[in-house]
């Protein structure tokens, strides 16, 4: 039997004590020397790990931030989010795999992780690629039950779920741009782009995948591209220290599946409407909205329970902005 990496790094995280040899062959059913290579690769990879004779290993720290299948699944402490799992080094989008692999017959909750996203997409087939070590790139797919009028709501469950996250990562108020950007000072953190694929025939949601682009470890606004450096930064830049992607990551899963209940729940954002809108960035200001069926200025009023922004047009008449190709804008600024 091949040993598994993660199995001992899970096992050796999770033990607030050394683990013996012979407790990870046994659990295992590997050789010792099956383990020592084990080890060895972890401390290569820049694991700290105790050995000391007759007690056997312990896990003593680990390097700032890394980002591996291994290290990931040692992490997650989700229930479905994210137990099926692939990771890359460098992809092209992970929107673009997840859809790919849905339709090889992934299950609910596949998560797709990449280092370096070469091909990334924004709404509006906007660009978006990252750099190794900078950013958390993923995309979770889930396969819900619920009719396809519903799933816009999505976009606006994963960016609450983001918005918890990174806020508990760096310990900074984090307020999200109606429907699903993430924003900390006023400069963007984090975008997200959700896609849905339903069967014609009986207009049954095939499955739905929600890619997520996290500014995570960029260390200098010169990092991102020309046009954006003034609306864009990182939690890294907004903390002024590195952040572990890999607990990061767990934690975004961790607050979705707990979100996804209670939308579950009323399949409306009634249960989540209270805590997205403290977040939500512009409520009784001046907001440009961008229809392509004709752009107009009004004041924004937050969200209804499906996750519309009401918004009222300076003629007085009140409008609800649906999630889809409209884009919001502040009146004198991204935010």
């Amino acid at each position: 039997m091949k040993t598994d990496k993660t199995d001992i790094l899970t096992m050796l995280r999770n033990s607030e004590d050394y683990v013996s040899g012979q407790q990870l062959c046994d659990r295992f059913g590997v050789t010792r020397t099956a383990v020592w290579k084990v080890i060895n690769q972890l401390k290569e990879e820049g694991y700290l790990i105790e050995s000391v004779p007759h007690r056997g290993y312990r896990l003593a720290g680990g390097p700032a931030d890394i980002l591996s299948q291994s290290e990931i699944a040692s992490r997650l402490a989700t229930k479905w989010a994210g137990r099926t799992l692939y990771y890359y080094d460098e992809t092209g989008s992970t929107n673009t795999d997840a859809k790919r692999l849905a339709e090889e017959g992934a299950p609910h909750g596949t998560v797709v992780v990449a280092d370096i996203q070469t091909a990334g997409k924004g709404r509006r087939g906007r660009a978006w690629q990252t750099l190794s070590g900078t950013a958390l790139s993923f995309t979770l797919m889930i396969r819900p039950s619920f009719p396809p009028d519903k799933a816009s709501m999505l976009t606006l469950v994963i960016a609450l779920s983001v918005a918890e996250a990174a806020e508990k990562a760096a310990g900074i108020r984090a307020s999200i741009k109606w429907p699903n950007d993430i924003v900390m000072n006023r400069r963007k953190l984090c975008g997200i782009l959700t896609e849905m694929t339903v069967t014609p025939e009986t207009d049954e949601i095939q499955y739905v995948v929600m890619g997520v682009g996290i500014n995570v470890n960029n260390a200098d606004p010169q990092e991102f591209l020309e046009e954006m450096r003034d609306r864009t930064t990182s939690l890294r830049i907004e903390s002024g220290r590195q952040i572990d992607r890999a607990a990061l990551l767990n934690e975004v899963l961790l607050r979705f599946e707990a979100n996804y209940e209670i939308f579950l729940e009323t399949l409306d954002l009634s249960g989540l409407r209270e805590n997205y809108q403290s977040r939500l960035q512009g409520v009784g200001g001046e907001v440009r909205v961008l229809d392509p069926a004709g752009e107009y200025t009004g004041i924004s009023q937050g969200i209804n329970d499906r996750g519309e922004l009401l918004v009222v047009k300076e003629n007085g008449e009140s409008a609800r902005v649906y999630a889809g190709e409209v884009s919001v804008r502040g009146l004198y600024g991204y935010v």
